[in-house]
């Protein structure tokens, strides 16, 4: 009926639990004593470890800096695929626009679908949405779309001449390159056969 055998096991086991953690701490001091043996003086010791404090400390800042600016691209590029479903609405009411001035339409319904087009542009612009300026400028693959190439002497080569659709920005990343048309510069062919026959050099321009 006594239970003194019962405290004597649990006796026991606190005394393990104890003998348990006891090595540990143990074998932390016999590291550490082990190398203070194989290292050097503590001096030395020492600056090994303020030099691992050091590079750890530098990598946790650097991925701090990480995850902020992840952060905050998240937050400044977390509607792009929603804007840029809202480009081709802003790109139809465009060719409203423009199909309605080439037949000389006017009235209240061209004057509202070109409010409605300034407010899409006005709106998206608040969140960091711009058109790029094409025309004229010098054709840059990065946020240009060659689609073709036509020959000009009116203007340097590789400069956009025409513009089929319009590019947009998401603050400083390209949301949509423009697709443009680029001028290059006149070939001279020669013409078969006219060198052999006359003797002379005669080309065609293309």
């Amino acid at each position: 009926m006594t239970q003194q055998p019962e405290k004597g096991k649990t006796m026991s086991s606190t005394e393990e639990t104890t003998e348990e953690v006891s090595p540990q701490e143990h074998s932390t001091e016999d590291t550490i004593e082990s190398t203070s043996e194989n290292g050097g003086t503590p001096e030395e010791e020492l600056q090994i470890f303020q030099d691992k404090y050091l590079r750890l400390a530098a990598e946790f800042e650097n991925y701090k800096r990480r995850a902020q600016r992840d952060q905050s691209d998240s937050i400044r590029f977390g509607n792009e695929s929603l804007l840029k479903n809202l480009l081709p609405i802003i790109d139809n009411l465009e060719r409203a626009i423009q199909c309605a001035k080439d037949v000389g339409t006017s009235g209240p319904l061209l004057e509202g679908v070109e409010l409605t087009h300034k407010q899409f542009l006005e709106t998206v612009g608040k969140v960091g949405v711009r058109q790029l300026s094409t025309t004229g400028h010098s054709f840059d693959p990065a946020i240009h779309q060659a689609v073709t190439q036509v020959e000009s002497e009116n203007v340097e080569p590789n400069t956009v001449i025409e513009e089929f659709q319009k590019g947009y920005l998401l603050h400083d990343r390209i949301l949509r390159p423009a697709m443009v048309s680029v001028a290059k510069e006149k070939s001279e062919l020669t013409e078969p056969g006219s060198t052999e026959e006359s003797g002379e050099e005669g080309g065609i321009h293309v």
